[in-house]
């Protein structure tokens, strides 16, 4: 084990705490992730809250600004892997293939407008869904075989690793996505 190993793995939650406080590097993300132990499908079951890890990278901090809660998973193969808020504080899932998701990578600027949000809350009622979204499966990612959720609609994986019980870090990886999208779930305990 080198000594960034054994530093990340004696404090993985303070790690991630000042990270999301002042960001890091896609380096420094990926280097904590590689520390971070392997997640068993059946783990992810229940609902979590997302917030993004900054990086740097072109989509940070837009999610949660139209709202997004996280991810529900019933089970492996019924998942909601977009949760937003809406309305009176409700969650809603919400269908990805209906989300501009191609937009929001390739060109997020246009998206941080308040005419744009706007837009996407007049829309969100054409956008919610009741239907699985998403599966869960066990791949390997960098050499450790974790759970992974696959998107029906788009070439999406998210793989997670564990900071602890109630907290995971993610990984978005879309294909012809130039850097990685990195996040945390929080269980959701109320």
């Amino acid at each position: 084990m080198t000594t960034g190993q054994a530093l990340f793995s004696t404090i993985p939650a303070t790690w991630l705490a000042e990270h999301e406080a002042r960001g890091a590097s896609t380096a420094e993300a990926w280097a904590f992730f590689d520390t971070l132990p392997a997640v068993d499908v059946h783990e992810m079951i229940g609902r979590w809250r997302g917030s993004g890890l900054p990086t740097a990278h072109p989509i940070d901090g837009l999610l949660e600004a139209y709202g997004w809660y996280g991810k529900a998973f019933t089970s492996p193969e019924d998942v909601q892997p977009l949760l937003f808020r809406h309305g009176q504080g409700n969650v809603v899932a919400f269908h990805p293939r209906r989300m501009p998701i191609n937009l929001m990578v390739r060109h997020p600027g246009w998206l941080r407008h308040k005419a744009a949000c706007r837009a996407f809350a007049a829309a969100a009622p054409l956008l919610r869904t009741r239907r699985p979204m998403a599966r869960l499966r066990m791949m390997e990612h960098r050499g450790v075989t974790s759970a992974t959720m696959i998107y029906d609609h788009w070439p999406i994986l998210d793989t997670f690793r564990r900071v602890n019980h109630d907290t995971l870090l993610g990984v978005m990886d879309l294909r012809d996505m130039a850097q990685p999208f990195f996040f945390v779930l929080r269980r959701h305990t109320g």
